[in-house]
């Protein structure tokens, strides 16, 4: 029996620092859309409270 092994290696145009500019650029993206979550829960729960009075 014969057995292939295939090697998977990362592309050699994509180096360290494309891949840590992409990697910052959709962690930022995540914060982005963390504080903009907070922020409307934020105004949701501040006219939720206000409309009580």
């Amino acid at each position: 029996m014969e057995c292939a092994v295939t090697v998977i290696s990362t592309l050699p145009e994509y180096d360290g620092l494309m891949l840590l500019a992409l990697e910052l650029f959709f962690i930022g993206l995540l914060a982005v859309a963390g504080l903009s979550i907070a922020w409307i829960s934020g105004i949701v729960v501040y006219k939720l409270f206000k409309g009580q009075r």
